[in-house]
This record gives structure tokens, C-alpha cells and sequence, in this order.
């Protein structure tokens, strides 16, 4: 009987989609943070269930040759780069193996070929996007990550998958508070001011936006800030406070009020320039969304001649792609500012074949559909929680002649993938793109095609 503190040794015999290596002793599953396929390991039970046991390794004692040592200081505690122990070709195996697995236990498609995962040729500072909250710690204030399953704020000087003027601007935000007293949010009693620093990065353009979320409007010295970030951040072309009074997760709030430079600011991606704006999504790494799209843009098949839907387009990315090789494209996105940032990025790029709505997709394409309006391919890039029902429904009942799938997680592409397949559609090809080095996520673009009456 296994119990809690026991020392133990283990054979691991697979991995979880989290990347958590996998044994059993007497019959019970024991989960081991850190430990891969292959290895086996000296342990110390820290959790026990009716069903299952969690350890941690105390000593390795078979390594896998596909283990490396984390570049990272603050790896185990910060949790945001988890696979860091296994070297590169292998967290690229490890997440074709994630998508084969949720495609055949959660979409039943168990015939079907997955091809290898796309991986980047230097998988470092690929981010152009940072997060970092901040807070009062044991030594002052601080700015980091948040730490595994927690609100603890992991302090770091550098990360190595952040574009490096990511961590100069963290630092001259620091240096404004510190200089000027300004206070950190307290997550518990709701009072201070600064929350997070958030900063985009146009890794084409250099040009750089750094966002400060603030509880509050009103933030001492903001022309200190504004003076002390000028000085520090190369390319500082934005500087945006973001009022975020609600308590929660959320990051950003709704509000934003420019106290330097531009309301915006552009990259290049595939030959187009976008616009991107503190509220508006934009993949986080570009070297990767270029083979992603040049993917899809493959599995369309477009001709010129069709009607396309780019269904949560976004600023409209892969609509502008595709509008250079289809005959008119329709895109839908929730957020009025990212609809309001496609049309401008239509207009920059001289595109006038595309025209963007604000709504849900599962309310703006039944409309359409209702009013006559059909797509012969649509291209769906949902959020994590996948494409919602009557979206999928409509789809089936509009029977474009196909649709292109860009999945951020796998096991609700699965899921949708077997309602579509019921329905009259199956699924051709399936590629795995690592747009997040050294984590567990992993993109997929997925062509699936009406089958003939």
C-alpha cells in the first residue's frame, strides 16, 4: 500500500499531455513531475488518491539521452517553459504524440495520419508579447511569472523566450515605481495601483508598445514614466495605461489611454503589414504563424474564385493572406477593436476584397447564412474552448467545400473534428506547428473536406 512520504523507485512507462512522466507501483498510477518516458527514478510520494499517486524524483537513476539540464534558473518554480528537461527534438515528438492521442481517443479518428510537428530552427526569444505581473515579495517588489498553479510571483530578471526588450521595459517600469513610490496591486485587499506590464514587440518593424495595468486612472508622475521608459526601450514607439479595476485574472481591462507615441503599432507578416493594438490578438510568435498560415493557405485550395470566411479572425491575419488568392473574404471577430484594426489593415494593404463584421461567430455566420451569404472555404481559429455548436452546425448546413482548422488545443479540435466528421465531412491532413517552444501547447492546422453525395 502506497503511502504518503514513502521512498520508492519507478520505471516510467509514458507521458501526460502535460508532460508529467507516468509509472505504476503495485498497480497504482503514480505521476512524477520531470521524469520522461524511459527513465527510471528514486521517488517520494507527495499525494495519494483512491485512484492515483503523485511523487516527486529524488534521484534519477536510468536518464533518458533525450533529457537535457534546463536553461532556465527559475525553471521548476516559474512552470511556464515545463519541458525544458527534454531536449528540443523531443518535446517535437512529445507534441505529435499529443495531437495522435486526443484525435484518437476524444475524435474516434484512429486511420488517420498525423505529420511530424514543424519545430523552429532557434527556439529562443520567439515571444513578442510578454505578460509580467507584478507585486510586493519577500525582498520588495517584483516582477515576473506566475508560478505553477499559483498566484506567487516567481521575481526574474531575463526569460529566454521573451524578445529581449521585453525585460527592459519590465525593468524601467520597476525602476519608475521604485523612484516614484508607486504601489504594486494587492491581489487580496484590492488596494495599490500597478498590476501587470504587458508589452508587443513588431519583431519586423522594432517598433515596441508597453502597456501598464493600472487599478486606477490617476498614477503619479506619468510624464517620469513615460521620460524613464523613453530612455530605456529601444524602438518605444507606444506607451498605453490600461485601467483595470475589477478584481480577477483578466489582464487587461477595456480602457486605454495613450500617454506617449502612437495608439497602435505595426509588423510585417508574409509580405502584409498589421496593425496591433493593446486589446487585439496577434500570434505571439511570427516565425512560426508564417508556416502555420502558408499551411493553411495551401490546405484551402483557393482558386480566386471562392467566398471565404475567416471565422475569429482576429486583426485579420489569415483573411488578408487568403484575400490575395480568393475572390472575396468575409471575417468575423468579437472584439469591435480587432474588427476596427482588420479593416485598417485591409485598407493599408490595399486590400479591398475583405470586409470584417463584429460578433460572436456562432450569431454573425448564421445570419449571413440565413441572408444568402455561403463560403465555398472557411477557415476556423478558435480560442481554447474550440468552436461553439451552432457555429458547427451552420457549417454543416452551409457544406463549404472546405474548411481549414487552426486548433491552439487539441482535445477540443478532437471533439469538433468528430462532430464534423459525422456530419458529412472528413478529415484529409493534419500538421502540427510548435508556435510555443518549450511548453505544452501546440498548434495544429487541420484541412477537412465535404464528402461527395
Amino acid at each position: 500500500m502506497i503511502k504518503k512520504d514513502d521512498i520508492l523507485d519507478i520505471g516510467i512507462t509514458g507521458m501526460t499531455h502535460e508532460g508529467i512522466g507516468v509509472g505504476r507501483i503495485d498497480g497504482m498510477v503514480v505521476f512524477v513531475q520531470g521524469a520522461l518516458d524511459g527513465e527510471r527514478a528514486r521517488i517520494k510520494i507527495i499525494k495519494v488518491t483512491k485512484t492515483y499517486a503523485v511523487a516527486r524524483i529524488e534521484e534519477l537513476t536510468e536518464k533518458s539521452p533525450l533529457r537535457q539540464e534546463p536553461f532556465c534558473p527559475v525553471y521548476k518554480r516559474c512552470g511556464g517553459c515545463s519541458l525544458q528537461h527534454m531536449r528540443y527534438e523531443k518535446t517535437l515528438d512529445f507534441k505529435h504524440q499529443v495531437v495522435i492521442d486526443n484525435l484518437q481517443r476524444i475524435g474516434g479518428l484512429t486511420e488517420l495520419k498525423v505529420e511530424p510537428t514543424l519545430g523552429m530552427d532557434k527556439p529562443s526569444g520567439y515571444r513578442n508579447k510578454a505578460q509580467y505581473p507584478v507585486g510586493m515579495g519577500k525582498s520588495g517588489l517584483e516582477a515576473g511569472f506566475f508560478a505553477r498553479r499559483s498566484h506567487e510571483i516567481v521575481n526574474t530578471k531575463s526569460c529566454d523566450i521573451q524578445h529581449p526588450v521585453s525585460d527592459t521595459a519590465k525593468a524601467a517600469v520597476l525602476e519608475y515605481m521604485k523612484a516614484y513610490k508607486v504601489s504594486a496591486y494587492d491581489e487580496v485587499t484590492h488596494y495599490g495601483l500597478i498590476r501587470h506590464v504587458v508589452t508587443k514587440v513588431g519583431i519586423q518593424t522594432g517598433e515596441v508598445m508597453v502597456i501598464i495595468v493600472s487599478a486606477s486612472p490617476s498614477i503619479p508622475k506619468r510624464d517620469k514614466l513615460v521620460e524613464i521608459l523613453k530612455g530605456r526601450v529601444p524602438g518605444l514607439q507606444s506607451v498605453i495605461l490600461n485601467i483595470n479595476d475589477q478584481p480577477g485574472n483578466v489582464v487587461l481591462g477595456k480602457r486605454n489611454i495613450t500617454l506617449y507615441g502612437k495608439d497602435s503599432i505595426e509588423d510585417r507578416l508574409g509580405g502584409l503589414i498589421f496593425e496591433i493594438s493593446p486589446l487585439s490578438f496577434y500570434q505571439i510568435n511570427p516565425v512560426q504563424t508564417e508556416i502555420l498560415y502558408q499551411k493553411a493557405i495551401t490546405y484551402a485550395g483557393l482558386t480566386g474564385a471562392e467566398t471565404v470566411f475567416d471565422l475569429y479572425c482576429g486583426i485579420g491575419t489569415i483573411a488578408l493572406f487568403a484575400a490575395g488568392k480568393a475572390k472575396k473574404v468575409i471575417g468575423v471577430e468579437v472584439i469591435p477593436e480587432a474588427v476596427e484594426a482588420a479593416r485598417r489593415n485591409a485598407e493599408r494593404n490595399g486590400i479591398t476584397n475583405a470586409e470584417f463584421y463584429a460578433g460572436e461567430a456562432e450569431t454573425v455566420v448564421p445570419q449571413l447564412y440565413e441572408q444568402g451569404v455561403k463560403a465555398d472555404v472557411v477557415f476556423v481559429d478558435p480560442p481554447r474552448k474550440g468552436c461553439d455548436e451552432a457555429l458547427l452546425r451552420t457549417l454543416v448546413a452551409m457544406a463549404p467545400r472546405r474548411i481549414v482548422y487552426v486548433s491552439c488545443n487539441p482535445s477540443t479540435l478532437a471533439r469538433d473534428l468528430k462532430y464534423l466528421t459525422g456530419e458529412g465531412f472528413e478529415v484529409k491532413e493534419v500538421q502540427p506547428v510548435d508556435m510555443f517552444p518549450w511548453t505544452v501547447h501546440v498548434e495544429s492546422v487541420v484541412l477537412i473536406t465535404r464528402v461527395k453525395d
